[in-house]
Formats: structure tokens, sequence, C-alpha cells
């Protein structure tokens, strides 16, 4: 993604690592898009932290982030002995998945991580295998991103009118995007259309993350309210919509996204849109066979009750020249709130799953599971937290 700061123009992914510091270096996506600024963390306990606190999120990134983790605690080990060298990587794997529960990327990402390293003779050869493997996902990612951006973009016709929810774009992803992808694809073949960002409280990431992206790519956008979307769809103003995934069953279809998701799909089901999954051979889980079974976070009832923004007045102009970003209550000071992260979207809400391989029907991914990367390495789930290879029946 090219970015366009104080006049200067640059490329960047979401994540990327410094081999010489040992360091992930992460877009804080907490500060945008008022503040842009890369994070630099050193410690696979600090790289935790930051997937848990949302230093960086989307189901993408937070996989590669993952997969450099496990490489970056395993390069920390001092020492020859194999046996005390696996117990440590062992503690890592468990450390980085239990940072963001839902999304399946991470431990996808991981265990391809441990099957590079198996082939090494000693801790250093493992080292080696698990940066390099750690950087194969990450290209990877943004090969799969490209992909869904071509098979996808055939669905964005000229003055589209496109929803989004949350951010699966390039923030969301080491590059690129997945639900942006056929977005940036139908741009660069010159078609013009419209997107709506769901501002998606509580945390905002469209209104906050998916904006500022459009915005820095020039695409034709607003934001709207969460609960917009019907009436929208209602008077015809709405011809499709297009959302990401942190976890994507391959025996039923069904699809787990940022909340609010399962509602939009309701709606455009209603009025007869057409309502696509975009999403990497990353985000597939072969092993749940039930969307009931998928952990659902649940995050501070403080995202709910609050919300985070710099000093403003309605007409858009500043108050005071500051991009500090500040939290201020909006709730009634007593109540308590429930915070659900992520819902469950069943496959007949679903008209398509739009994959680097082509666009699958949801209830066909387990039929196409070869072509979508299952038997390599992809099909184990978070399930069971170990670098064991894990029988997925």
């Amino acid at each position: 993604m090219n970015v366009t700061l104080h006049g200067r123009t640059a490329h960047y992914r979401t994540v990327t690592f410094d081999s010489r510091r040992n360091a992930l270096l992460l877009i804080d996506q907490r500060r945008l898009p008022h503040q842009f600024t890369i994070a630099a963390i050193t410690d696979f306990r600090a790289t935790a932290d930051a997937i848990q606190q949302m230093v960086v999120r989307g189901a993408g990134a937070i996989g590669a982030t993952a997969a450099y983790g496990l490489a970056q605690g395993a390069r920390a080990f001092r020492g020859r002995d194999l046996e005390k060298f696996s117990r440590h990587v062992q503690t890592v794997f468990q450390t980085l998945q239990s940072a963001r529960p839902t999304a399946v990327d991470p431990v996808n990402a991981m265990r391809a991580v441990c099957q590079a390293m198996r082939p090494g003779a000693t801790v250093e050869e493992q080292q080696a295998l698990a940066l390099a493997a750690a950087e194969e996902f990450a290209n990877n990612d943004v090969r799969h991103c490209q992909a869904i951006g071509r098979h996808g973009a055939k669905l964005i016709r000229r003055n589209s009118r496109v929803l989004t929810h949350c951010n699966a774009g390039w923030l969301a992803f080491v590059d690129v995007g997945s639900a942006t992808a056929p977005l940036y694809a139908a741009q660069q073949a010159g078609r013009p259309f419209h997107v709506f960002c769901d501002e998606t409280r509580p945390r905002c990431q469209g209104a906050t993350l998916t904006a500022w992206e459009l915005a820095q790519q020039n695409i034709s956008h607003e934001i709207i309210a969460d609960n917009a979307a019907g009436h929208l769809m209602q008077r015809g103003e709405i011809d499709l919509v297009i959302v990401g995934s942190d976890r994507a069953l391959g025996r039923t279809g069904e699809v787990t996204n940022k909340i609010g998701t399962y509602t939009k799909a309701v709606l455009a089901a209603r009025h007869g849109i057409p309502f696509y999954v975009a999403l990497p051979f990353s985000t597939i889980d072969w092993t749940l066979r039930r969307g009931m079974d998928i952990p659902i976070e649940e995050r501070s009832d403080g995202e709910v009750l609050g919300a985070w923004g710099v000093p403003g007045r309605l007409d858009g102009k500043p108050r005071r020249k500051t991009s500090e970003s500040i939290y201020v209550r909006i709730a009634n000071p007593t109540s308590p709130a429930r915070n659900p992260g992520f819902d469950v979207t069943p496959p007949e809400l679903i008209t398509g799953i739009i994959t680097p391989a082509g666009i699958v029907k949801p209830k066909d991914l387990w039929k196409e599971r070869r072509r979508l990367g299952y038997g390599r390495g992809a099909e184990t789930s978070g399930k069971n937290g170990t670098c064991t290879r894990a029988n997925s029946g």
C-alpha cells in the first residue's frame, strides 16, 4: 500500500521484520487515522501483547505477526539443547496463540513455521528455518490477497455501490487486503464505484481504518453509522456487500467476522443484495465442525461504554492542533456492557467466498478443499495449542 504523509508517498507493509534487531515492525493501528507511527517490538511476549491490545489486528496481519513472533521467540533462545529449545518454542507458541483466540490465521501461520523448522538438525538451523518460513507466510499473504483482487474485481461493476464492514483492508493483512482487494483491482481497471464504510462500533475500524485506506487510494467513499445500512438497502442504494473473515469453517461454510457482520448478512438477504466474504487460505479452519464451537472473544466493556478520538467540532474542524487520541466515556457511568468481538454468519446467507483460487459457494468449501489449501499444513486448527502436527481427521 502506498501511503502519503506530508506530501511524500512511500510503500509500506503492515507487518515487517528487522532480523538484525530481532524486532517486529508494526504500524500502530490504534493511532490511525490521526497518527502514522511504526512500533518496534523486540520480545515475543510484547508481540503477543501487541496483538491482544490491537496495535496490529486483522486476520492476515496477526497471522504474519504470530509467524514472525514465533521466529522471534525461537531466535531469542540461547543454547544448543534441542529438547530445551523445543520446550521454549512451545511456550512461545502458546503465548502468541492466546492473544486473540477467535482468529485461526495465527495458529495456521505458526503451525506452518513449526513444520518448516523440523528438518533442522541444530538449534541454529531451526532458528534460521523459522524466520524463512515466517517470511514465506507474509509473502504468501500478499500473493493471496492479490489473487483475491483478481477474482473479486469482476463483482465491482461501473458505478457499483459497495458496503464494507470493519477493516479487511491492507491494514488487516500484510498488504492489499481481502475485502478491499477487489476494490483496488477495480480501481486499477478504471471502473468508478462508491464505497459505504460501516463505522463498526465499538472500535470503529470502518470509520478510522477502512476510510483512511480508501482516502489514501482516492476511492470515493462515505462513512455510515452501523444502523444506517438497512435504510440504504431498503432505498436501493447498496448493490453489493463485501466483508472479510477471521475464521471460516471448511466443513460447514460458516464464517466468523467482526460483530455486526451477521446483521448485515441478514439485511442483505432480506433485500436480495449479494453478500460476499473475501479470505485467504490461512483463514480457513478445516477441523471445527460447527460454528458454535468457534471461540468468540469477549473484549473489555470499556470499548462499548466509550470511544477514542481527537478533540474536534461537529463541522469537522479540529478544536486544537493535536493528533493525540483520547478516550471519552459516553455511556451512563454506572452501567456495565457486553462486548462480544465477533459473530458467526451461516452459509445460506453468503452468496460466495472470494478465495485466491476463485469464488466458491460456502457449502462447497469442503468439496474444493484440495484446491483451497487443505493438505498443505493449513488443515490443522487452533484446538490443540502445540507445534505438534494434529490429526485433522
